[in-house]
Order: C-alpha cells, then structure tokens, then sequence
C-alpha cells in the first residue's frame, strides 16, 4: 500500500482509495486520524464481514496492492471537513470514477435511506450472524486506556438516557422481560461474588455522605420494607410458604419441626 500525506496539526483529511497502478478511485473518505491507521480499520473491518460495496470490494481486491492518497488536508473545522469530502465525491463522480460510496459524504449518513426491503434483507443477513472478538494483543486497543477527559465526557453524554421510559425494558415484567426465567449457575455466582468482594468492590472504604443518606431515606419513605431479618424471614417465606437454604430462620423453624416430630 502507498500513502501520500503531507503537513501536521490538520483538523483531518479527505482521501482516496484505489488499486495501486489504477487512476480510478474507487472509494472517498474522511478521517481525523493519520490515513494510514483509518485504512487498517477499513481492512479489518472487511475480514470481520461488514457487507458494503465497499467492504465487498476490498475483500475481493484483498491480495493487491492499493494505494490511499491524501486528496485534501482540512486545517479549519470539521464542518469544513464535511463539505470537503462532499466536495470530492461529487467531483470524482462527474469525472467517471466509479466510487463505491453509499452516501454523498459529509460528518453523517446523508443522502441514504433505507427502504423496508433493504431493512429486512439487512436483518435476515445478521441473524445468527457469529461477533468477532479479538483478545489480548490482538486486540488494536490492547495496552491502552481511555483518559479522564474521555470518560467524563462519554458519563455526561450518557447521563439519563436509560432512566424511567427510556429504558428499553421500561414496563416490562414477568415473561415480557428479556431476563425472565434466566438464573445465574452457582459457579457464575461464585465468581461475581469473589470479583466484588474486599478491595474489588468498588464501594470499598466508601462511606455514604449525610446528603446522600438523606437522598436514599426519602426515596424509600412509604415503602413498605422489613424492618429485621426476621421480619423478613416471615413475610417472604413462613407467608408465601416458602423456605431458603441460606436463611438462618428457615433452617432453625425446619430444625423445630424434626425435633417434634421425633418426640411424638
């Protein structure tokens, strides 16, 4: 593979992907990083199966060589960015090159929508299709670790978007929930509790402050909720007829019914 880039402190560029020894460009893209590293995501991208014209096509051209070229180095803003790519694409298509593009570029998915027999054709495709997973150093984000800045940002994106009716199980109970009749084997529970216990848990040492109690008092007041562990003893098993194996008042009541029934 070739690649020509040039300068340094670029919002991004746009670049062009052909067959190494072919003027025609087959593909037209943007990226904020190196054009380089955005290739080998492209390629790996198509090994892992993503069916596009393009991914299609570099599958079946995977044995040659390519060369991606720099068409543009955007030093401005990723809106200008956008309009560039948008630009190339357009140019490139006017000029005979035959590019794989499903979209006419810019910083979204513009200018394509699916109709309902390429959302179902889509979906069969996908169904039962197996991930890719790659472990270790395999992995291209092996060794590293996402900054403070990063999290902090994503934890405000994020922040709400599963509460109340916007989570996707809002409402559902009994069988419509997609965790009914699910347990975890006593292996799984072993190893979930050996992960959270001492050091691991990640409450450890941590002590809920006074507005926080505060916070967790009000929520909880009307609720009715046992105010002992015998209490809870009898309302979720000696009334529901039910006993539990780690519960020290099931097993001490059974004890109770063995001795009386030997002395009668």
């Amino acid at each position: 593979m070739t690649q020509n880039a040039s300068g340094s402190g670029a919002v991004g560029f746009v670049y062009g992907i052909r067959l190494a020894g072919s003027d025609e460009y087959r593909y037209v893209g943007l990226t904020e990083m190196t054009v380089r590293r955005r290739f080998d995501r492209h390629r790996a991208e198509a090994r892992a199966g993503r069916r596009t014209p393009f991914y299609d096509w570099l599958r079946r051209e995977d044995d040659s060589d390519f060369s991606v070229d720099v068409l543009e180095e955007v030093r401005t803003s990723r809106d200008d960015l956008g309009r560039a790519e948008v630009g190339w694409i357009e140019r490139l298509r006017s000029d005979g090159h035959r590019l794989l593009n499903l979209a006419e570029g810019g910083l979204g998915p513009k200018g394509v929508v699916w109709n309902e027999e390429q959302r179902a054709a889509a979906r069969i495709r996908s169904t039962g299709r197996p991930g890719v997973s790659r472990y270790g150093e395999e992995n291209p984000f092996f060794g590293r670790s996402h900054t403070d800045e990063q999290r902090a940002l994503w934890s405000e994106q994020r922040r709400g978007q599963n509460a109340g009716e916007d989570n996707p199980n809002f409402g559902r109970f009994g069988p419509d929930h997609p965790g009914y009749g699910r347990y975890m084997t006593e292996a799984q529970r072993g190893a979930l509790s050996e992960s959270r216990t001492g050091e691991l848990n990640p409450n450890y040492g941590k002590t809920a402050s006074v507005e926080t109690r505060a916070k967790m008092s009000a929520a909880r007041k009307g609720r009715p909720m046992p105010s002992s562990r015998r209490s809870a003893h009898t309302r979720y098993h000696t009334n529901q007829g039910r006993t539990s194996e780690t519960c020290a008042f099931c097993q001490s009541d059974a004890a109770v019914v063995v001795e009386r029934e030997e002395k009668s």
